[in-house]
């Protein structure tokens, strides 16, 4: 199941919405995994026209199906970190009326989002659809350190190594949730880990 109803939370939490075709001269789709079914749901042939395509797979097979769709330009990288440039010098070149279609897991989107916000597009005009895991991007409020899929609460930081709460308190700036020190009144009083939605 790639679509997940997200429970409710605080005012900062992030709420996905579902892309929909939009009229423009061009059309940036990012996305990762279970997150290029949106950009199948949503493509038409006159979008694919004007289309620029920056998928990553993280393992599924959805880059030929990207393919078909035929758009304008279609990237395929490794990682986020490697696709980074490429969507920066995209949106360098950006003109007025660039629709901006973000899909697939949160870490994704929001630092896809950022790029989109550094560049001058405003984040409620981004279009944004959850597909695929729930994992979450942490930062550890107290070494600044992120941690990428993090899928249980608590867990342990991967840079500095303390349990860390996982938080609903989400930075738009560091694109990333944020994780506090579970046991720094009561050093070793660690509750057990458990999936972060059941």
């Amino acid at each position: 199941m790639s679509k997940f109803e997200f429970p409710k939370s605080i005012l900062s939490r992030p709420v996905w919405g579902t892309l929909e075709p939009r009229r423009g001269l061009h059309h940036l789709m990012i996305a990762d995994a279970e997150g290029a079914e949106a950009i199948l749901d949503v493509a038409t042939p006159e979008m694919m026209e004007s289309a620029h395509i920056i998928f990553i797979p993280k393992g599924t097979e959805y880059a030929k199906q990207l393919r078909a769709l035929n758009p304008s330009q279609f990237y395929e990288g490794p990682s986020y970190a490697a696709s980074v440039t490429r969507i920066q010098r995209v949106l360098l070149g950006a003109k007025m009326s660039t629709q901006v279609y973000l899909s697939g897991t949160e870490s994704l989107m929001g630092q896809a989002m950022l790029e989109c916000t550094n560049a001058g597009i405003p984040h409620t005009a981004i279009q944004t659809e959850h597909r695929g895991s729930t994992a979450r991007r942490m930062q550890c409020v107290h070494c600044k350190g992120f941690t990428e899929d993090v899928a249980i609460d608590p867990f342990v930081c991967s840079h500095c190594g303390l349990n860390l709460f996982v938080r609903d308190h989400y930075s738009r700036r560091y694109a990333a949730y944020q994780g506090v020190c579970v046991d720094a009144e009561d050093p070793g009083n660690v509750p057990p880990s458990k999936g972060i939605y059941p």
